[in-house]
C-alpha cells in the first residue's frame, strides 16, 4: 500500500508583503492581500527568481510573489525552476506532500523537491546547470534537512528541462522552466513541517496506485510531477545505472 507516509505537522498564521523596489524604480505589480497566508512561506516569496525568455536566455530578475501571480504569467512573465528525483538504493522515489502553508498546490503530492534558484552569482552559473545544482543542494537541505554533504552539486546529475504552465487557483500559479535532476542515494531526512506534510518511499507500481487515487479525487497530485511522470519518468526510472543516455541539454521540451 502507498499509506506507510510520514505526517509532518505545520502550523499556519498570517502575514504581510509589500512593493518591491528594484533597479531604483518601483516596479508596478498587481496588489495581493497576503494577510491570511503563512508568515513563512510570504517571507520566501520576497527571494529573487531568475527570469527567462522561452530559450532559458536570463532576461533579468523578479521576486517569487510577482513570478507566480497568474496575472504576471499571463503576461509571459517566465522563470528557471528544477526538480529533484531522489531515489534510495532499494531505487524507490522519494516523495512529499506540499504543506498545508504552501502558497501554490498546498497539499499536493509532487516529487522529491521543486524549487528555484536564486538571482545570486552562486546559482547563476550556467556552465553545467552548476547554479541549479547548487539550488537544488540548498533546497534538499531547507526542505528534507538532507545534510549538504550528503547531497552535493557533482551527485545530482541534470538530464533535461521542460516547460510548462499550470495555474494553482485564481491568484497563484506556475510559468517555468524546469531544470530536471536526479539523484540515487541514501540520505538523512529531517523534514521541515512548514515546507512538507507527509512524505515516502514508493515502487514504481505504487507510484501508479498513487496516481489512480489522483484519478478518483482521492489525492492531487501537482501539475508538473504528472506532467513529468506520464512523459518521461519510467523510462528513466527504468535505467538509473545508465542516465547518461537521456541527457538532453540542447532541447527544452515543451510540455
Amino acid at each position: 500500500a502507498i499509506g506507510r507516509c510520514a505526517v509532518v505537522h505545520a502550523v499556519c498564521v498570517p502575514g504581510r508583503l509589500g512593493f518591491v523596489v528594484r533597479k531604483k524604480r518601483i516596479t508596478v505589480m498587481p496588489e495581493i492581500n497576503t494577510d491570511h497566508l503563512d508568515p513563512q512561506q510570504v517571507q520566501l516569496l520576497e527571494e529573487m527568481c531568475i527570469l527567462i525568455d522561452d530559450n532559458d536566455q536570463k532576461i533579468g530578475a523578479e521576486s517569487k510573489k510577482n513570478c507566480h501571480l497568474n496575472e504576471n504569467i499571463n503576461k509571459g512573465l517566465l522563470h528557471r525552476a528544477f526538480s529533484v528525483f531522489l531515489f534510495n538504493s532499494e531505487k524507490k522515489l522519494l516523495l512529499q506532500q506540499r504543506s498545508d502553508a504552501k502558497i501554490t498546490f498546498p497539499d499536493c503530492f509532487t516529487n522529491t523537491c521543486c524549487s528555484h534558484p536564486l538571482n545570486h552569482p552562486l546559482e547563476l552559473e550556467e556552465y553545467k546547470a552548476l547554479g541549479v545544482r547548487r539550488a537544488a543542494q540548498r533546497r534538499l537541505k531547507a526542505e528534507f534537512g538532507i545534510p549538504m554533504d550528503q547531497a552535493t552539486p557533482d551527485e545530482l546529475k541534470y538530464l533535461t528541462r521542460i516547460h510548462y504552465k499550470a495555474q494553482s487557483d485564481g491568484i497563484w500559479g506556475e510559468h517555468e522552466i524546469d531544470y530536471i535532476l536526479f539523484l540515487q542515494k541514501d540520505v538523512t531526512l529531517s523534514p521541515d513541517p512548514n515546507e512538507i506534510k507527509s512524505y515516502c518511499y514508493v515502487t514504481k507500481e505504487e507510484l501508479k496506485e498513487l496516481f489512480k487515487k489522483a484519478e478518483h479525487n482521492e489525492l492531487k497530485i501537482t501539475p508538473w510531477f504528472k506532467l513529468i511522470t506520464e512523459t518521461f519518468l519510467f523510462k528513466w526510472w527504468d535505467n538509473l545505472h545508465n542516465l547518461s543516455v537521456f541527457e538532453d541539454h540542447d532541447k527544452i521540451h515543451r510540455l
